[in-house]
């Protein structure tokens, strides 16, 4: 698969063009935001179904809710790491406990503002949404997966926090034309003697990493886990048991997050080797988030190298 310059944030906004125009009732909120969630053409093309709240992302949560409650089907699009930590006290109580259809676009998300320091990375939020009852989590991989995954959020009627990067990735599917479900994790690679299981952004980095461990000899399956709740027990027990080793990658805490999830889904199965790469529990150093992920072993290339060191271990 080629370059790609599409970031999965423009296939949002060209998937709720669409959709708004079918259904007035989609309303898209920002915080002073919509330059960077690429929402601009929604703005021009839909200006009466949105609602500029300025940089209040705590009201822009509880706002969002009464709308919701009112028949709308909002989706907020605001940075990820004021989203999921200024605002979850709303999240919890006016989206989840309340049960209102509330889609939460933390964008910009892990270490996509990796040159702006921890203030404005979000490495927690997968662990603070995974721990809210009635909140959906959901993560795409490519710009694919984007329009798939907005297409099934603009019918849904969950609450569900979802988190996008800011930079275009590496195309993981040829196309949108394939079968997805929230709740149902994808494999895109099958091997024999590693199951590599991603989430996000990390799926192009673990497909990176299949290719290269197959120069040397070693097959790896790719179980792309686009959604973290609900969770896909069964394909990830599946793939550990054909398998017998799992390595998870993921953009963000050591914590709680993916490698969190496959492990309690683990727990009772004893003769399986798991290892969790992820970002570690510290202040992380400035860069670029490709320098990022090849300083912590998220790129293709460490991720290879920890998975042969592995291997032989």
């Amino acid at each position: 698969m080629g370059k790609n310059n599409i970031a999965n944030r423009q296939a949002m906004c060209d998937v709720l063009i669409e959709e708004g125009k079918k259904n007035p009732a989609i309303t898209v909120l920002t915080s002073d935001s919509r330059g960077s969630a690429s929402l601009a053409p929604f703005a021009k093309e839909l200006p009466t179904q949105l609602v500029e709240v300025g940089i209040a992302e705590q009201n822009i949560v509880s706002i969002a809710a009464g709308l919701a409650h009112m028949g709308k089907r909002p989706f907020v699009a605001s940075p990820a790491c004021f989203l999921s930590m200024r605002s979850i006290e709303q999240i919890k109580v006016d989206v989840a406990y309340s049960n209102k259809n509330v889609k939460l676009v933390g964008i910009s998300g892990g270490v996509s503002y990796g040159a702006l320091g921890m203030s404005h990375h979000s490495l927690q939020d997968i662990a603070v949404a995974r721990a809210i009852p009635n909140l959906q989590v959901l993560l795409p991989a490519d710009r694919f997966e984007t329009i798939q995954m907005f297409k099934a959020l603009a019918a849904s009627n969950e609450p569900a926090y979802i988190r996008l990067g800011r930079n275009p990735v590496e195309d993981c599917y040829d196309s949108a034309d394939y079968s997805f479900e929230i709740g149902k994790a994808i494999e895109l690679r099958s091997g024999q003697d590693v199951a590599l299981i991603a989430t996000g952004e990390t799926v192009r980095q673990a497909l990176d990493a299949a290719e290269l461990l197959e120069k040397q000899g070693i097959t790896a399956t790719v179980l792309n886990v686009h959604s973290l709740k609900p969770f896909d027990a069964e394909a990830v027990k599946r793939v550990a048991k054909e398998t017998g080793t799992v390595i998870t990658v993921e953009e963000h805490s050591l914590y709680n997050g993916l490698g969190a999830a496959v492990a309690e889904t683990l727990a009772e199965e004893t003769s399986i080797r798991q290892k969790i790469i992820a970002f570690p529990d510290e202040a992380l150093i400035t860069g670029s988030s490709s320098e990022l992920f090849a300083h912590y072993g998220l790129d293709g290339a460490s991720i290879a190298k920890t998975a042969v060191a592995f291997l032989g271990a």
